[in-house]
């Protein structure tokens, strides 16, 4: 489970990245083919986690999103994640780890 989040999470955040790149870096409307193809992929991704509902799916994404979203920022961005990012990206893993492993009534 938590590979399938974390490859949703990165094709996510690249196809959004691609339109980021596109609009406000004036790059080629090029970077929207992979871009494209990259969160067709996410959503797709997301439809593999073992849940009967879509919401508690997403749900317990966010907190992997925003989790690879702070990555992304150190790793591709080359910005270092303060104090602040580091503590709000703890309490969203917390809060995914809560949505999806609670005992949920069917």
């Amino acid at each position: 489970m938590p590979i399938i989040y974390s490859c949703a999470a990165l094709c996510e955040i690249a196809g959004c990245f691609t339109f980021w790149m596109w609009l406000r870096s004036a790059k080629s409307a090029l970077w929207l083919i992979p871009g494209c193809a990259s969160l067709i992929a996410f959503a797709y991704l997301l439809t593999l986690i073992d849940t009967s509902q879509a919401g508690r799916a997403y749900a317990a994404y966010g907190g992997i999103y925003i989790t690879a979203s702070v990555l992304w920022l150190w790793i591709v961005e080359d910005t270092r994640p303060d104090l602040w990012d580091l503590c709000g990206t703890s309490l969203c893993i917390i809060g995914a780890g809560i949505i999806f492993f609670a005992p949920h009534r069917q």
